[in-house]
């Protein structure tokens, strides 16, 4: 037999076995349902049987769905994209997996959608492989304490709501009050200190997002972030999926040993899509319309964010969720499930900001419930500077009904007006924790309270630029978390005093008596 007849008979076996192949692939049973009825962002089927929760259904014209109720006759399910693709009639079929999300080191720097695909214009994403978007959380036992200091750059979180590692910190406050600026400059300072962040926008104006990715581009943030967006103009399922996609792509880096902080802007449009979902769906509602898992949705989602111990490489994940509260009022039915699961809650008070004190922080309704466990041992120097600061705002609100002042409320209400003008930052301007530390001893021990408030900025510029005649040393124990000495305390004050003679009020010097 020639070569030529043997190539022929090995081309005629290996199309025999395709064709087995491909007919064991077609006699294998398939599920295949039909669409009753077609929704705003939902879709009702039959004829799926043996369907799963959750699981993942695929429509004829490559639209993705999840099976959410599982009913006797019928499967109701939220629909991934566009409801106009479908009509009744349509074939549905079994995936037979849940929805995942693509992960790996090729995220970083990309702008995506929860489905995984590129909205950058950038090509395909390059992955290694795919997780479930939905995860238990790790057990107590596999977590540890939070210890480290998550640095935001800001004066007044770093200093009085300290943030850790693995914590979770609520950012709330009525709309227009800077909530997003505040977790964008808490990415931006992540710069140089090897964490991954991931901004997740669910239901955000595209303008708005655009914003914000132009400003993590231009301070070349991109670098080591992430950017999960869900449109305004999306519909209500893929809002609901963003979070958890995006809380799946921390935990893999966060698996890996690595640290991530993640901003979820904001909760409040996940809870609105879930309720539209809900109510689409025909479950029963409960209070504000809101169906009964309201609490459940958000605290399966945040309690993935933690610090895991040295056996599972101790990475870990920040949480920094956003929530837009009306007329002022936390005590709503959103904002108080969410501080009832964060570990504390940055507020944001529209009267601070309209009086132009920016970033709007109210201490007085702000905490963090890690506290100085994950706060540099330096700032611990400046502890009493909340309790000042708060103890100021009670006796501003006395002295407005034009009382008469002993010298004492007098001198506290002048020292307060200044930690007030001091913890005065702009936008995408951090600050090291060298210079806050500089600035905020300065306050504390009343070097500022000689100096006329219209000079406090100019002076604090003048520190800001003069904070590298700090002895190394002592920058040294500052940053790698040692507690500053009385000594090292006495000569940062001398240096700031020589910084600040020529802003002096000479007057007000003489009768002035400085705190030791």
């Amino acid at each position: 037999m020639s070569v030529h007849e043997n190539q022929i008979g090995a081309d005629s076996f290996s199309q025999i076995a395709n064709a087995i192949k491909n007919f064991n692939f077609l006699m294998q049973p398939r599920e295949i349902g039909l669409v009753i009825s077609v929704s705003t962002g939902i879709a009702t089927v039959s004829g799926l049987p043996n369907v799963g929760f959750e699981e993942l259904l695929q429509f004829q014209n490559g639209l993705f769905g999840i099976a959410y109720n599982l009913d006797e006759e019928e499967v109701g399910v939220i629909l991934l994209g566009d409801n106009s693709l479908l009509k009744a009639g349509d074939e549905v079929e079994r995936t037979g997996r849940v929805m995942d999300i693509l992960v790996g080191n090729g995220l970083i720097g990309r702008v995506m959608d929860p489905l995984g695909q590129p909205l950058d214009n950038k090509g395909s994403i390059q992955f290694e492989k795919r997780l479930p978007i939905e995860r238990p959380a790790h057990a107590i036992m596999e977590r540890s304490a939070v210890a480290v200091p998550l640095l935001t750059g800001i004066k007044v979180i770093d200093a009085l709501i300290p943030v850790g590692r693995g914590q979770r910190e609520l950012i709330l406050g009525d709309r227009q009050t800077g909530k997003t600026a505040i977790a964008i400059d808490a990415i931006l300072n992540q710069h140089d200190k090897n964490v991954i962040c991931i901004y997740c926008a669910i239901g955000q104006r595209a303008s708005a997002v655009a914003k914000v990715i132009a400003n993590l581009k231009e301070k070349g943030a991109m670098e080591y972030t992430i950017v999960m967006v869900a449109k305004g103009n999306d519909s209500p399922g893929i809002a609901y999926c963003a979070p958890y996609a995006a809380t799946s792509i921390a935990e893999y880096f966060m698996e890996q040993g690595r640290d991530v902080l993640i901003v979820y802007d904001d909760l409040t449009h996940h809870a609105r899509a879930y309720r539209e979902l809900s109510l689409l769906l025909r479950r029963p509602p409960a209070r504000e319309a809101f169906p009964g898992d309201i609490f459940y949705i958000h605290s399966r989602l945040l309690e993935r964010a933690t610090h895991l111990n040295d056996e599972l490489k101790g990475g870990s994940i920040t949480a920094l969720p956003i929530i837009e509260t009306e007329a002022q009022n936390i005590s709503a039915y959103i904002p108080t499930n969410l501080i009832s699961i964060t570990d504390g809650q940055i507020y944001l008070s529209p009267k601070l900001f309209k009086l132009g004190v920016l970033p709007a922080v109210d201490v007085g309704k702000s905490v963090s419930r890690v506290g100085g466990k994950a706060q540099l041992a330096a700032y611990r120097s400046i502890a009493k500077l909340k309790l000042e600061y708060a103890q100021f705002e009670e006796l501003e609100n006395f002295a407005r009904f034009g009382t008469r002042l002993d010298e004492n409320t007098a001198k506290s209400i002048e020292h307060g007006i200044r930690i007030r003008e001091c913890l005065k930052q702009e936008e995408l301007q951090q600050l090291n924790s060298l210079e806050q530390i500089l600035v905020l001893l300065s306050l504390k021990n009343g070097l500022l309270d000689t100096i006329p408030l219209e000079k406090i900025k100019e002076c604090e510029n003048n520190l800001l630029k003069n904070s590298n005649q700090i002895p190394n040393e002592i920058q040294q124990r500052i940053t790698s978390d040692e507690k500053l000495q009385d000594k090292d305390i006495n000569i940062i004050l001398n240096i700031a005093k020589e910084i600040l003679a020529p802003f002096q009020d000479n007057s007000k010097l003489n009768h002035h008596h400085i705190e030791k």
